[in-house]
């Protein structure tokens, strides 16, 4: 499907300690889920072979560094690697810091084209929302970094710092480029649901209530019943 022209996909994020455990939640996330991302900066021992050969829908493999809101604590080098590990095993998507050093997010890129995996260059803010003109350059820098999708999530304190973000589909869709683009937090819960029909390329969900990665992230029965009741309404 080409990016530019799709659906909203629904990602459910599985953030587990144990490898075990999180196959068998990602098998149980397979029935709601378009793509399933796999936190492998939670796991205790992160392998990406499990689950490229355990699970049948398209898998997202992020290492969130810890001074992201993640929690891998090794070597840049090393956190990077196990995310072309995940392209040459065949991945569909990984994701990688904006913020990463530049030569280590290059790289993983030339690797990642070698194996028909995209990268989402990311981007996320768990205090605050940025200016629109700061979210702008955000955006604009993923674009330029070669990115084939990219990412902003920002705590929203009020309904304006939901607006700036969602309003980057605006620019995104004229340049072209598929953004996934929603706040955590309370108040930015709507723009979860919002962004799936505002040309968002993705949004997140849970399995369940009380799996979340970030705040305010919904369970994907939710999203899916949502989905379902604007269907039948329009």
């Amino acid at each position: 499907m080409d990016d530019k022209l799709h659906m909203c996909k629904l990602c459910v994020a599985i953030a587990l300690r144990d490898e075990a455990a999180a196959l068998i939640a990602a098998r149980e996330a397979e029935r709601l889920a378009d793509v399933i991302e796999i936190r492998l900066d939670a796991l205790s021992a992160p392998r990406v072979e499990t689950f490229i050969n355990g699970l049948a829908k398209p898998l997202i493999f992020t290492n969130r560094a810890g001074w992201e809101g993640g929690s891998c604590v090794a070597a840049e080098d090393e956190r990077v690697g196990l995310l072309a590990d995940a392209a040459r095993a065949g991945a569909a998507y990984v994701d990688i810091e904006l913020r990463t050093d530049e030569q280590l997010r290059s790289g993983l890129m030339a690797i990642a084209r070698e194996h028909q995996t995209k990268v989402i260059v990311s981007w996320h803010d768990f205090k605050v929302t940025a200016s629109a003109q700061a979210l702008i350059s955000i955006l604009q820098e993923q674009y330029r970094s070669g990115a084939d999708i990219g990412k902003i999530v920002t705590m929203a304190r009020d309904f304006q710092d939901v607006l700036r973000v969602l309003d980057l589909q605006v620019l995104a869709a004229e340049m072209g480029f598929p953004l996934i683009a929603f706040c955590m937090g309370r108040v930015g819960m709507i723009s979860r649901l919002a962004t799936m029909e505002l040309n968002g390329y993705m949004t997140y969900a849970a399995l369940e209530v009380g799996l979340n990665t970030a705040p305010g992230q919904l369970s994907a029965k939710i999203v899916r019943t949502v989905q379902q009741e604007i269907s039948d309404a329009s």
